[in-house]
């Protein structure tokens, strides 16, 4: 039986230690699929952009049966400056815990002012939070804040049709350097979808996405936000396989450069 999703790798610098398919929370699902994601080796939910009831009751009923320290919770702000740290109570009160493992901002594509980085640095002195994460589109100025040591994680879009993080960001990461959460896996699903894709190529599944973001060694964990039951299944079930071999690898890439348009 494979047991690649029970693996657990340390996120980058901080001592949490994570499965390597996070679940998000930005579609309807039923929390008790949650629940069996979580027994099946996911242990990293993303409280994000969309915060749905079902992440939020499995996440307490999970706590209730003693299990607080087997997950990481990631709690993730948009409002700003002035609003992360209503967005970070709002999202505590909502799961009933009084601490998050990892506070995510939001889609910054230019470095945060400084404001809300000294809210963000009040917040973790108050023991709201653990680690500080962000995340970005700007590969330049995630391979800055990936040598500042103010931040433990870094969000990064990697997939098979966009791979400018191999080039612009893991090569200038610290010996000591953050943990990395990849986004996007699937591109929104045009890496099965597209009509790029070439005549006699297999569309890859989503879990072929997942692979080929976590094949790269740069990356600690990726996240599925799958629609329905069946969906998160078969998404674990083809993550389970581990990483692509070379051939799969291969095949992945082309699929990503027709999509990508090169």
């Amino acid at each position: 039986m494979n047991t690649f999703l029970k693996e657990r790798v340390k996120l980058g610098r901080t001592d949490l230690y994570t499965g390597r398919l996070g679940l998000g929370s930005s579609y309807t699902f039923s929390s008790k699929a949650i629940e069996e994601a979580f027994e099946a080796g996911c242990n990293f939910f993303y409280w994000g952009a969309i915060r749905t009831p079902f992440m939020a009751k499995a996440i307490r009923r999970i706590i209730r049966r003693g299990r607080r320290e087997d997950i990481i919770i990631a709690v993730q702000a948009f409002i700003r400056p002035r609003g992360i740290e209503w967005s970070l109570n709002r999202g505590l009160r909502k799961l009933g815990i009084d601490f998050a493992d990892v506070f995510l901002l939001g889609l910054f594509n230019k470095k945060p002012h400084p404001r809300i980085l000294e809210k963000a640095q009040e917040l973790r002195h108050k023991e709201l939070f653990r680690y500080l994460g962000i995340s970005s589109h700007n590969r330049k100025l995630l391979a800055q804040l990936g040598r500042d040591p103010l931040f433990d994680i870094l969000m990064v879009r990697y997939n098979a049709a966009h791979r400018g993080a191999e080039q612009d960001v893991f090569p200038y990461l610290p010996q000591k350097e953050p943990g990395i959460i990849g986004f996007t896996a699937t591109d929104r699903m045009k890496l099965s979808r597209s009509r790029k894709i070439p005549k006699g190529e297999k569309p890859p599944s989503a879990g072929d996405c997942y692979r080929f973001v976590l094949s790269n060694s740069s990356i600690d964990i990726t996240v599925t936000s799958p629609w329905t039951r069946t969906q998160m299944r078969d998404n674990l079930k083809e993550t389970n396989k581990g990483p692509l071999s070379r051939k799969e690898m291969e095949w992945m890439r082309r699929i990503g450069d027709a999509v990508y348009g090169q």
